[in-house]
């Protein structure tokens, strides 16, 4: 962040080079998980917002959650998907923007999903739905922990950002046949098991918790300029110890 602009022209600056750095990811190979995670990243740090989350859907129609900027936005995604109630779903299903400035007023729109809301923490939800030429593959979700709603730039720029990551997972080579879609998409979300199983071992081994354990994975894999989904499966597979994946984390916070 460049602290030497206006906020203004700082924030447009930021922008730009998140912006920047999505484009990069879209060239040639990239990894569908690192983007994604890489985009709630960005929400965060872009909009005014306490934390993001990304769903997709996977071959059957049924949404998966592939990121989050945390492990309570986890836990709030998927208990969306389990059971099939919030605004993120409802983004989902109808292809529009779902708003929600006030949580405590939503009890009941969806009984089951807002007491679990407001308990971890949060007081307003904007939902914006991943789509290009009216496909919807999944949403992306911005939480509050302050009610109110986002401004029309905020918007904008939430839009914005979801485009690149839906032009990223469609680019036109995987449009132009749909079994290479289907494959591209069920390979982010198999890649999303194995990462959660992967912080799973990082975090028994070293005794973090589950968002440390993701840091841990995360800056191993930058280090070795590899994927994070690779790494994943190296420390699933037993090709890969615990220890060396802490050992760097270790090193670089020295």
């Amino acid at each position: 962040m460049n602290d030497s602009l206006p906020s203004g022209a700082r924030r447009e600056s930021d922008l730009v080079g998140a912006s920047v750095r999505s484009a990069d990811t879209l060239v040639d190979d990239y990894d569908v998980p690192e983007v994604l995670h890489q985009l709630a990243a960005h929400c965060v740090d872009l909009l005014n917002v306490s934390a993001a989350g990304l769903m997709l859907s996977d071959q059957r129609g049924s949404l998966q959650l592939v990121a989050s900027s945390n492990e309570r936005t986890r836990v709030l995604e998927l208990f969306q998907i389990q059971t099939e109630e919030g605004p993120c779903v409802d983004s989902f299903r109808t292809g529009v923007v779902v708003v929600v400035a006030d949580l405590s007023a939503a009890m009941e729109r969806w009984p089951v999903f807002t007491p679990q809301a407001l308990a971890q923490g949060f007081s307003a939800v904007h939902a914006v739905p991943m789509r290009l030429r009216g496909e919807v593959i999944g949403s992306l979700n911005l939480f509050n922990q302050r009610p109110g709603r986002l401004s029309a730039e905020d918007t904008q720029v939430a839009r914005a950002l979801a485009d690149i990551a839906t032009i990223g997972i469609l680019q036109e080579r995987t449009i132009r046949q749909s079994e290479v879609l289907t494959e591209q998409l069920q390979g982010a979300l198999n890649s999303r098991i194995t990462i959660e199983q992967a912080k799973g071992l990082l975090a028994q081994a070293g005794g973090l918790d589950m968002e440390q354990a993701f840091q841990a994975l995360r800056r191993y894999a930058r280090s070795r300029h590899a994927r994070m989904s690779e790494t994943a499966h190296a420390l699933v597979s037993g090709r890969l110890r615990p220890d060396a994946v802490l050992k760097q984390g270790h090193t670089d916070a020295v």
